[in-house]
């Protein structure tokens, strides 16, 4: 049997690999097929031939190594229907020959890492996860692991690995134990600026500025900007809102009453004030981190 488990989902291509493995109890070999040439090829697909306990061959990263993908579909074709090939590729080409030929004669398995829009699955799945590691977990304290972890399956993986450890999960205690995410800290700094907090702002951006990048930085505000202007020119509430838009309930329902506060006009400001450093990013030699100061400082005096 042949299996291609592709996708930037790192965790579910790990966790459905390992799946394969466990209902063998044959020996397994993995290559990585990006150093292997066509001789070694031949040899780790149809060498297991020569033994009679089956065993099972993995091989990663084979399309990174154009002559050897080229020549997989002949040597697959070789291969004894008892044995076990799976292929794990992060990202495939699907236009090539090869990745058709395996759509024709593999079990192809998807694996796409999840976005703001799959947030109720990752609450649903940490409620199941937190299940399988023998834990309770409340589907209100999942929303808030999520907040803060974001939807990354290994990051809610981690969380739950330390929070497990505890008798019960509360809320408090993923506020306490769980590191926030990078979306969530900027998250924070924008809801400081918008609390016209110009203190607790300028800590903030000392501590975020020795571990994030400030250009990414600016790209999460200018997304949550966005999600603030959008909630202030609808009467729709802010969970209607999340799901036209896939985007993250807590965080709209958090930025409700600063959209209600600033209204249309204010909303407005912000975005420009945003969007005028971003500008000044991409044309400026002055430092990054200042510049996305003094664009939440802007913010802080907004009127209310």
């Amino acid at each position: 049997m042949i299996t291609l488990l592709t996708g930037d989902n790192n965790f579910e291509v790990k966790q459905a690999l390992a799946k394969r493995i466990a209902v063998h109890t044959s020996e397994v070999e993995y290559f990585d097929g990006e150093e292997q040439t066509i001789s070694g090829l031949a040899d780790m697909l149809l060498g297991q031939s020569l033994f009679s306990a089956k065993k099972v061959v993995v091989v990663s990263n084979a399309s990174a190594n154009s002559q050897l993908w080229a020549a997989l579909p002949t040597w697959l074709a070789k291969v004894s229907e008892d044995s076990e090939i799976v292929l794990v590729e992060p990202g495939v080409d699907k236009r090539t020959a090869t990745y058709k030929w395996l759509k024709k004669h593999a079990e192809v398995e998807e694996h796409a890492a999840w976005g703001e829009r799959d947030t109720p699955k990752a609450e649903a799945w940490a409620v199941s996860h937190a299940r399988e590691m023998g834990k309770g977990l409340d589907k209100k304290v999942a929303r808030t692991l999520v907040a803060r972890t974001g939807v990354d399956q290994w990051r809610i993986h981690h969380a739950l690995e330390k929070l497990t450890l505890l008798d019960e999960i509360t809320e408090a205690d993923v506020e306490n134990i769980v590191e926030q995410s990078p979306s969530e800290n900027i998250f924070s700094l924008f809801e400081k600026a918008l609390s016209g907090d110009a203190k607790k702002l300028h800590e903030k951006i000392e501590t975020l500025s020795l571990t994030e990048d400030a250009y990414k930085a600016m790209g999460l505000l200018a997304s949550q900007a966005f999600q603030l202007a959008v909630l202030a020119s609808t009467d729709k509430s802010s969970a209607e809102v999340a799901s036209d838009m896939g985007a993250h309930p807590y965080v709209l329902g958090k930025l409700s009453p600063h959209a209600k506060r600033l209204g249309r006009s204010g909303a407005r400001q912000v975005v420009q004030a945003l969007a005028t450093a971003d500008m000044r990013l991409k044309s400026t030699d002055a430092e990054p981190w200042a510049i996305v100061e003094q664009a939440l400082l802007q913010i802080t005096k907004h009127p209310s």
